[in-house]
């Protein structure tokens, strides 16, 4: 039995594997773990992930923005990097949160998500991520008090 999955594209297309944009990420994350190496972990790389952004269609844009601005205020000594062409934030050299576009995936809505050095654990289950479709006052309170938790 084949451990390669068929998928059916949103074409209906069929294909064996990774999709053009899951290839596209691995190929990004490659490049990124170059770059580093050749820099060292400890460079400055806000202003890659502030060029991304900017590259991002208007819509997730505006959230990236808006959650760059709130992470860098809330939790000031985590340093911005790309991880998989996404904006990341990581402390010490470890990824805490990123974000997702949703075109990147083509997906309906954008997403924030946590790794495990996170610390958001309630019980035996949590969620790790969250769709975002906008940044609202709520929103941001919420994202606000995740990221409080998350370092904690």
């Amino acid at each position: 039995m084949s451990n390669t999955a068929k998928t059916t594209t949103p074409e209906g297309q069929k294909y064996d594997g990774f999709t053009e944009e899951e290839r596209d990420a691995m190929k990004q994350r490659a490049k990124e773990l170059k770059t580093s190496a050749r820099r060292g972990a400890k460079a400055d790389t806000e202003s890659e992930v502030l060029a991304k952004i900017a590259e991002m269609a208007e819509s997730d844009r505006v959230i990236a923005e808006r959650l760059h601005a709130l992470i860098k205020a809330q939790v000031p000594d985590l340093t911005a990097k790309l991880w998989y062409g996404m904006p990341a934030y990581a402390r010490d050299g470890k990824m805490i949160c990123f974000f997702q576009a949703a075109a990147k995936f083509k997906a309906r809505y954008a997403t924030l998500g946590f790794s495990d050095e996170a610390n958001l654990d309630e019980g035996a289950m949590w969620p790790a991520s969250y769709a975002l479709t906008e940044m609202t006052a709520d929103v941001e309170a919420r994202i606000a008090a995740l990221l409080k938790q998350a370092m904690s």
